[in-house]
């Protein structure tokens, strides 16, 4: 059942001004900060039309250095909106990136996701960020202790197969075992390793694409958050906003979640996975 008076997070639909004015759209290059990636056609000059994927300081960073990663150049509002081809460039410059993260001495490069004012995101064109961090964050150093294969619970729980909602190579897309909302979802791969090479990794943007899809036929588009966490065994953690965390799960860490995952992954696995069209 679900808490009386929950608040959803659906997402607003746009507004002629979000169109008009989105400073991550293509031709509006000069609305950001100077880039410092992208990918794009030999010989496209840096901050101007022609580009796949573009990467932007952070205009307003909470860190040392973070980034945000344009998806497209179209307005999509959701990763679920981006069409097959969209996706390697932009695991190319999450890549890309990482790399040069490493190279200037920061040991860690936190991928998050956010869609939606209720997770955070302050623009609604699709678009993730790198945190570049010079420790390994709190949460992942926990993961680490499961380093060893036979030490692993998530290698535990990959053995079982009730939850799963769908396949891609060798990861696996399913409902998470205890979730802290509804529909809260994990993208593994079976393989134990600690770091997605740039096929696995395009394998899970596709699954986490795919994920987000289903979801959205279910709920229509809400709020979400999504990341990546590396170093123990790899994976993607999607938790959507359709519950509000209130004292009991921030304070406790006890968290109310209506939806039985079984029933979950169930709905999950009925529900389709089209992408929707792309609203301009």
């Amino acid at each position: 059942m679900k808490r009386p008076g929950a608040k959803r997070g659906a997402l607003e639909p746009p507004s002629q001004a979000e169109l008009d004015e989105c400073p991550f759209c293509e031709g509006r290059e000069d609305r950001t900060p100077p880039e410092s990636f992208a990918v794009a056609p030999p010989g496209r000059a840096p901050d101007t039309p022609g580009w796949q994927v573009r990467v932007v300081p952070n205009l307003y960073p909470a860190f040392e250095h973070q980034e945000v990663v344009v998806h497209t150049p179209r307005h999509a509002r959701s990763l679920a909106e981006l069409d097959e081809p969209e996706l390697a460039p932009v695991v190319s410059a999450w890549l890309a990136r990482r790399k040069a993260a490493r190279k200037e001495g920061f040991e860690y490069v936190q991928l998050l996701l956010n869609e939606g004012r209720d997770a955070g995101a302050s623009l609604p064109h699709s678009h993730s960020q790198l945190v570049w961090l010079r420790e390994v964050p709190p949460a992942v150093a926990k993961e680490l202790p499961n380093l060893e294969r036979d030490r692993c619970a998530l290698c535990a729980l990959l053995r079982e197969d009730t939850l799963e909602v769908s396949v891609q190579g060798d990861l696996s897309l399913r409902a998470a075992p205890a979730g802290r909302a509804p529909y809260e979802l994990l993208i593994a791969a079976r393989e134990h390793t600690g770091h997605p090479g740039e096929e696995s990794l395009r394998d899970a943007l596709t699954l986490l694409r795919e994920g987000i899809g289903r979801l959205r036929d279910l709920e229509g588009p809400v709020a979400l958050n999504a990341w990546l966490h590396e170093g123990g065994h790899w994976h993607f953690e999607v938790v959507p906003r359709l519950t509000v965390f209130a004292g009991l799960e921030l304070g406790a860490g006890i968290y109310v979640n209506w939806l039985a995952p079984e029933e979950a992954a169930e709905r999950l696995r009925e529900a389709t996975a089209l992408s929707r069209p792309s609203i301009r």
